[in-house]
């Protein structure tokens, strides 16, 4: 008799595959009720497949196509009021549409799960990746997960449903994966068994749903007097959700012998002088100069981000504690404003003894983030730079004229 370790396992299972198809392996296993989206490039081969999967019968589940990403998200809204497990997903414009239903899904306490892939906001009009269209909602009250590579991506929609349906939250979850560079690439990705999920993540339970049975009422008129408390419980569930989303990975870990989700992930981080501060696949690239960088006798490491929102503020701070500089590369810009992330870095290194922090926007509109990007970065760190800058191709600043 031959006894595999879990890890040897786990090999079993391991595809190589898009990452669009590999989400919508583990969405199938998630066994949602009710999916609906419409098609914008480059989230489009996801539910494609899920469509696929449904005509095929491999998944008993009822795919709306409707007409807009508002009606899909709104499907997914009044699905989810009834009681089904739900899924959509959209990128950019489409998220845009989006964003008055998503913030009616957190309001109403709906534990929709969908994915964002990254994909720059018009105009001009830009099909490539960065991070404006999941920021743009970071205030909805949607929780928000970064993927850095297709197996992270996969994982994260597998406890996505578990935070978003433990009864102590009720929110919807958005699990962000950067457009092409992860839609469309192809990976080596473990996929469990459906056995596997099923063990995981057992069939939901909702706390309070629309039935004639017991009938109720949602989203009805809230007076001055009980706005306040209905945003005060929202951020009490994200408060929460900061203690269950690492000890979900932890569960997660325990079950498919991997720890792909959590809070932030720290690279390097033991001595480091120096912080990169990012997220999404950008880390990948920022794991490697690192490493390259160590080899030169640099102390510079990495905090990588995996939930946004809720802002791991805690985390951040222990995780950056005695490093001298801190270098947050942006994929997004809040024009006329600061570093999205930034600010929040920011924020939670107030009252403490602060590095410099430096705030970079890079990659706006699928531009590459190279390894002669992030050192130029590093290097323009070294010397003090504390504004925002933006970061081109020619590693100088846009609008410099010494550049």
């Amino acid at each position: 008799m031959v006894v595999l370790s879990q890890k040897s396992a786990s090999l079993l299972h391991m595809e190589v595959l898009e990452g669009s198809r590999a989400v919508a392996e583990v969405v199938k296993r998630c066994r949602p009720h009710v999916i609906s989206a419409y098609p914008i490039t480059p989230q489009t081969h996801i539910v494609e497949n899920l469509a696929q999967m449904v005509a095929d019968g491999e998944l008993a589940s009822e795919f709306v196509n409707v007409e807009s990403e508002h009606s899909a998200a709104s499907v997914c809204l009044g699905a989810a009021a009834t009681g089904a497990r739900t899924y959509t997903a959209t990128s950019s414009q489409g998220l845009a549409l989006m964003s008055e239903v998503l913030y009616n899904i957190a309001g109403l306490r709906l534990p929709v799960v969908l994915t964002c892939a990254n994909r720059t906001l018009s105009a001009p009009l830009s099909i490539w990746n960065d991070h404006q269209d999941s920021l743009m909602v970071r205030d909805a009250g949607v929780i928000q997960l970064f993927a850095e590579d297709c197996q992270e991506a996969a994982d994260m929609h597998i406890q996505a449903y578990k935070l978003a349906e433990d009864h102590r939250v009720l929110l919807p979850v958005m699990v962000a994966m950067d457009g092409f560079i992860l839609t469309h690439t192809f990976e080596p990705v473990t996929i469990p068994t459906q056995e596997e999920v099923d063990a995981f993540l057992p069939p939901y339970q909702p706390l309070h749903y629309l039935t004639p049975k017991a009938p109720l009422s949602m989203g009805t008129w809230c007076e001055p007097d009980k706005f306040l408390e209905v945003k005060y419980m929202m951020h009490q569930a994200m408060e929460v959700a900061l203690t269950l989303i690492p000890q979900i990975a932890e569960d997660f870990r325990r079950h498919f012998g991997r720890y792909s989700g959590g809070l932030i992930e720290e690279y390097r981080m033991d001595d480091a002088q120096t912080a990169f501060v990012a997220m999404g696949s950008l880390v990948t690239t920022i794991k490697d100069t690192v490493d390259e960088l160590r080899e030169e006798g640099h102390r510079v490491g990495l905090v990588k981000i995996r939930a946004y929102r809720p802002f791991p503020t805690q985390a951040v701070a222990r995780a950056l504690e005695g490093v001298e500089r801190v270098a947050v590369i942006e994929k997004a810009i809040s024009i006329g404003g600061v570093g999205i992330l930034a600010a929040d870095i920011k924020s939670a290194l107030y009252g403490r003894e602060r590095p410099m922090v430096g705030t970079f926007i890079a990659g706006l509109g699928g531009r590459d983030v190279t390894k002669d990007s992030l050192r130029w970065i590093m290097e323009r760190l070294e010397e003090g730079a504390t504004l925002q800058e933006f970061v081109d191709l020619n590693l100088s600043l846009i609008g410099d004229d010494e550049g």
